[in-house]
């Protein structure tokens, strides 16, 4: 049985708006590369290119189950946002606008609502949150008969997942973030709050799933995995970028003082 929401004849539309967008990141950046120019890191480029590469093949998955669904939304929601971010895309969008506009866009991002917006705790209850509701209500159910509610679930697991990973480890600028002790605590809220739902999931408890119990498991369990895995990245992209603070040395007493 094939879903509306889930539907897997012929080619997505969507799927090309991930290569339109590396397209024109890939440009930026060749721009950089110009005589006279910059440049530009060829790992921020490939770790760009990766997250749109899995954001199209989620796309193009086939999600006629549950488990399906859940490839889903490992590639689009977990490992695509990681890659993605590690791209840097806004210091490169930075670095190719001018004086003006650039001005404008930190402007923008040092807003409060870019303040609130950008705090780990935003982006954890847009992720493991909405998993929550996601599973738990009616909401996934409605997506199995809706092709633009199934799309409009997908688009907000990529730019929730976005979010949460800029605002955990990613390089481009975020005045308003809070100390890594404090984003490893939110990130290791959201490795409980994921595995939580994976074994909810896996035992069919609560969960709002028109699935065996067999394809349930299976799901759960890709999700549990896999979903590690995408957290440990997250983890040692937030460690790789680590400076420890270290202490200030107390200045020493003036001459006149140690003589008397």
């Amino acid at each position: 049985m094939t879903h509306a929401g889930h539907a897997t004849g012929g080619f997505p539309a969507t799927a090309l708006v991930p290569a339109a967008v590396f397209w024109v990141y890939l440009a930026a950046a060749l721009r950089l590369r110009d005589p006279g120019g910059p440049g530009w890191a060829h790992r921020r480029t490939a770790s760009f290119g990766l997250g749109a590469l899995l954001v199209t093949v989620g796309l193009l998955r086939p999600a006629a189950d549950f488990v399906g669904h859940m490839w889903q939304h490992l590639l689009i929601g977990m490992l695509a946002p990681l890659a993605l971010v590690l791209g840097a895309p806004v210091t490169l969008l930075l670095r190719t606008l001018d004086r003006r506009a650039g001005r404008r866009l930190v402007h923008l991002l040092r807003h409060p609502v870019a303040r609130v917006l950008g705090h780990p705790v935003t982006g954890l209850l847009l992720t493991a949150g909405g998993l929550w509701v996601l599973y738990l209500t009616p909401l996934y159910r409605a997506t199995l008969d809706s092709a633009a509610l199934h799309l409009l679930v997908q688009v907000h697991f990529l730019l929730g997942g976005c979010l949460f990973a800029w605002s955990i480890a990613g390089p481009d600028p975020g005045p308003h973030r809070p100390r890594v002790p404090a984003r490893l605590v939110v990130l290791g809220v959201g490795v409980a709050a994921h595995a939580a739902i994976a074994q909810l999931l896996y035992a069919g408890l609560l969960v709002d799933v028109p699935a065996g119990g067999a394809e349930l498991r299976a799901g759960a369990t890709l999700m549990y995995y896999l979903g590690d895995l995408a957290e440990i990245a997250l983890a040692l992209a937030l460690l790789a970028t680590w400076r420890p603070e270290r202490p200030t040395r107390r200045a020493a007493p003036p001459a006149e003082a140690v003589r008397a």
